[in-house]
């Protein structure tokens, strides 16, 4: 524009046509606005171009600084990955770096594109973890919460027993914990997880996530757990907050009508006050769920079982088993140990060598997935909820450690092991669990086992290939056992009496694992095969 404009005037010279003079003066005066504007504009221009720089400068320092936390933190978790996964934090933190965070860096990165980082960026995607991932890994902190009675400080602040790497949860990990579960309409964890937020917030901790945002999540968390007086308060913090907040301005007269009409059929004038309490694991009831026996199972994965008498103890002996003198026994026995009276449980001691164990571990890691139930209509392998590990089957043919543990096991139960499943491998890793269930099948699930061809599954033997820092137990809620992994050990039990009927006091499970990794390896025992290794009985209960 500016130049066709110095063409209307040039062509005249300085002193051309009659008023040409004025003309020019005219548009001159016009030219030297807007040139005047231009010398602002081109000082904006480079003031624009300084705050294009800072910014580069600070995406450069925010690379930089992500890159110098991420070395020094691949540094440690390199160094001995197990041990730093045995900290659920660690484990949760990992998943959301792995799908969120480091997609944000990609972002910021690819406003001035670097053909390296993003070629590594697609290399890698493929196995990084996804949404659902991070999910799985936030409902697993939550589990965990729940079992062992865990408020969301202890988990933020990494207060955990045995734990070896301090991790610690931020506003903004918090705020994301509870809207997860305020968007599984999991209110009951989303009003822990925002107040956590919150009190950290309160504390002074710096955050992306606004104080107003974690205000409505929890104002209407606690709204729906029941709590109008608490609900009001802290809608209230939001509108002085944010004075402008549609829907806080609508959720505070709705609550405040409904608190009056509440005040109205209880027959009082006057609301009494919030409760000023912090809100803890107990201030409201966690909502019952499809396990009728959650209270107790949980209780036993705390360590709040049966304690036997100790006439009762007395009773549990210690043996070396040389399994009615099988050769392969007699110069070495296995060392046994009762755990259980009724039904009989015992403990194996050094069933397992270390050597052993790292050989199934290394054949196991190729193949591990995510672990499968049997389907009890069909007898087809399905993923379940309520098991959260990753398993695999090693045949004989893969390693001669897979014949020999197999035979061993045959040695020492007397059992024929021709018939049995694979050797299972399964990994727990951060809140991995297998809730209560049986290991046979019951009589409505007739062809649970139909395509194998060996019959129900008479025993169960348990190898456990690593301590636990924490959490893992095996625990039955009919009788109130738990037994803790011990490296090496093995324990074992019967499914079925000898009538073949389902013992139902087997009914067990496997406790979420609170910090390190719990590694197993178990044989489920068919009933053919056993007919003259264990002889029916005559009553159902024998």
């Amino acid at each position: 524009m500016y130049k066709s404009q110095f063409l209307k005037i040039y062509p005249y010279g300085w002193f051309g046509a009659p008023g040409s003079q004025m003309c020019f003066l005219v548009l001159w005066s016009f030219l030297c606005r807007q040139m005047t504007d231009l010398i602002f504009a081109e000082r904006e221009l480079v003031q624009s171009l300084k705050e294009y720089i800072e910014a580069e400068e600070l995406k450069l320092e925010a690379v930089k600084s992500w890159a110098n936390k991420l070395d020094m933190l691949t540094h440690a978790s390199t160094s001995d990955p197990e041990g730093f996964l045995a900290h659920p934090v660690n484990a949760y933190k990992l998943m959301k770096r792995l799908n969120t965070e480091w997609s944000e860096l990609e972002s910021l990165v690819l406003q001035d594109p670097s053909d390296g980082f993003i070629s590594n960026m697609s290399v890698h995607r493929q196995n990084f973890p996804d949404e659902e991932d991070e999910k799985g890994a936030a409902k697993a902190l939550m589990r965990l919460q729940d079992t062992y009675k865990l408020d969301s400080e202890s988990f933020s602040k990494g207060k955990l027993p045995g734990v070896r790497y301090n991790a610690q949860l931020t506003v903004d990990d918090c705020f994301d914990m509870g809207k997860l579960a305020y968007n599984e309409n999991d209110y009951y964890h989303s009003v822990l997880w925002m107040q956590q937020a919150l009190r950290q917030m309160d504390s002074g901790e710096d955050a992306k996530t606004p104080k107003a945002d974690i205000l409505d999540y929890l104002s209407y968390s606690v709204y729906q757990m029941g709590d109008l007086s608490r609900a009001i308060e802290l809608t209230r913090r939001l509108v002085a907050i944010d004075p402008s907040h549609q829907r806080a301005e609508g959720n505070l007269r709705y609550f405040e009508r409904l608190l009056s009409k509440e005040l109205r059929d209880l027959g009082r004038s006057q609301q009494e006050p919030a409760d000023e309490r912090p809100i803890q694991l107990d201030t409201y009831e966690r909502p019952k769920d499809y396990l009728p026996e959650r209270e107790v199972y949980e209780a036993l994965c705390r360590g709040e079982g049966v304690k036997m008498t100790s006439k009762r103890r007395s009773r549990l002996l210690c043996r070396y088993q040389d399994g009615n003198r099988n050769p392969r026994l007699l110069l070495k026995p296995m060392k046994e140990e009762d755990e259980w009276d009724s039904p009989h449980i015992v403990r194996f001691l050094e069933a397992l060598s270390d050597e052993e164990i790292k050989k199934i571990k290394e054949l196991a890691k190729p193949k591990l997935a995510r672990a499968t139930v049997r389907d009890p209509n069909t007898g087809v392998l399905t993923v379940a909820h309520y098991r959260v590990s990753k398993s695999a089957w090693l045949e004989e043919e893969d390693d001669p450690v897979i014949a020999r543990v197999n035979q061993r096991i045959e040695d020492v139960t007397g059992l024929s092991v021709n018939t049995a499943e694979l050797l299972q491998v399964a990994n727990y890793g951060v809140g991995g669990q297998y809730e209560p269930h049986y290991d046979f099948s019951r009589k409505d699930e007739p062809d649970a086992f139909k395509s194998l061809g060996t019959g129900n599954r008479v025993a169960t033997f348990l190898n456990y290939m690593s301590d636990v820092e924490a959490g893992g137990a095996t625990v039955f809620p009919d009788f109130g056992a738990a037994f803790w992994p011990r490296k090496g050990t093995a324990v074992f039990w019967y499914n079925l009496f000898k009538s073949g009927e389902g013992d139902y006091r087997t009914r067990h499970a496997a406790c979420p694992v609170l910090v390190g990794s719990k590694w197993v390896s178990n044989k489920w025992i068919h009933e053919r095969g056993q007919e003259f290794r264990r002889p029916c009985g005559l009553t159902e209960e024998d």
